[in-house]
């Protein structure tokens, strides 16, 4: 850039021509120093601003990184007391009842996550929306465009939100988990995953059933707490009913006294009592409180052992093989045979109206 003085006039400065513009434009010093004090006192008008708005976006940026750094080492120091608590009771006659450890911590470490990750959106997104509100952004326009796609996507996907909200409770309430034997109503078999979406049972037949949690208007869980097995013995009204107690009651002992039942067993054999009363038949119910998901294998023993101990005392069920007499009275010899016919008589009145005519002889 060179500099030249006009004649009666206040020098000038010439900046060099582009390569597409051979005149070149003069500017003056006065123009520049305007120009540039022009920017300079913009620049001092809104430094304060600038500074204003970067402090107040720095200290929502730090509150909020601070508030979820907070909140999610809270929500990790409760999963690990959850999962003291779990291993307290682990291995005591309560902890039986209740679901085992590990599964305890699973389903804690799941809702863990799901709760950090919903802390985690909720703080950071009112702290990102904070932000655009220091850069003097009306955020009307934004929020009701938002409530608007909300609603929309809502009616589009009623069903997708029904599941994963009925998923989310599941695992809080722990209705059921993985490895427990299941009916849902729709569906009944072993869960082999838990999603907040959908939950996978496995039939009795090795099938995979695809459940939709939203679906699931009940649930059954027969893997928790404890099963009740339950035998009928059926026998003739004849026989004496204290005798019938003795024997089922010295079964039950012997059993109960036996590996691996003594485990699988869970309370004493009860003889409940008569349930119907027949005018062939008579009805005991027997009862015992076993480990969950062992109630058909605790029943099949049962009947087993029932049965050959009512074999050895003489005492039969109904539909076994009759008895036999000791002394059965001789047969009649008459007893198969016809009785006596007129028929069988040729020179009766009713064989002879019942012989044919002989043909007459035509040729004659």
């Amino acid at each position: 850039m060179d500099c030249e003085r006009l004649p009666g006039g206040p020098p000038v400065l010439w900046s060099a021509p582009p390569t597409d513009d051979p005149q070149a434009v003069p500017v003056t010093l006065d123009e520049a120093a305007e120009k540039a004090t022009n920017a300079a006192g913009w620049v001092e008008q809104n430094w304060s601003t600038w500074l204003n708005t970067g402090l107040q976006i720095l200290l929502i940026l730090v509150v909020a990184l601070t508030l979820r750094m907070l909140v999610r080492k809270a929500l990790t120091k409760l999963i690990e007391r959850m999962n003291r608590s779990a291993q307290a009771v682990e291995g005591t006659a309560l902890g039986g009842l209740l679901v085992n450890a590990e599964r305890r911590r699973q389903r804690s470490e799941a809702i863990g996550s799901v709760l950090r990750s919903v802390a985690s959106f909720l703080i950071l997104g009112t702290a990102g929306l904070m932000v655009l509100g220091a850069f003097k952004i009306d955020l009307a326009p934004l929020l009701a465009s938002a409530g608007v796609a909300g609603v929309a996507i809502g009616f589009g996907a009623r069903n997708l939100v029904t599941d994963f909200l009925s998923g989310v409770f599941m695992i809080l309430e722990d209705q059921y988990g993985v490895g427990d034997s299941v009916d849902a109503g729709v569906a009944s078999g072993e869960v082999i995953e838990v999603g907040l979406r959908v939950t996978k049972l496995r039939g009795v037949d090795g099938e995979i059933w695809y459940v939709r949690n939203g679906e699931i208007k009940r649930i059954g869980n027969l893997s928790q707490g404890w099963a009740t097995a339950a035998v009928d013995v059926t026998v003739r009204p004849t026989e004496d009913l204290d005798r019938v107690r003795e024997v089922i009651t010295e079964v039950a002992e012997t059993m109960s006294k036996e590996e691996p039942w003594n485990e699988r067993l869970w309370g004493p054999v009860e003889v409940l009592g008569l349930t119907e009363v027949l005018l062939d038949s008579m009805t005991i119910r027997v009862s015992a409180k076993t480990m969950p998901g062992k109630k058909l294998g605790v029943e099949r023993e049962l009947r087993w052992r029932i049965k050959r101990a009512l074999d050895a005392a003489g005492i039969r069920i109904v539909g076994g093989i009759p008895p036999q007499t000791e002394e059965s009275a001789p047969a009649d010899p008459t007893a198969g045979m016809a009785a006596p016919s007129a028929f069988a008589s040729p020179a009766s009145p009713q064989s002879a109206a019942a012989t044919p005519l002989p043909r007459p002889d035509l040729t004659k």
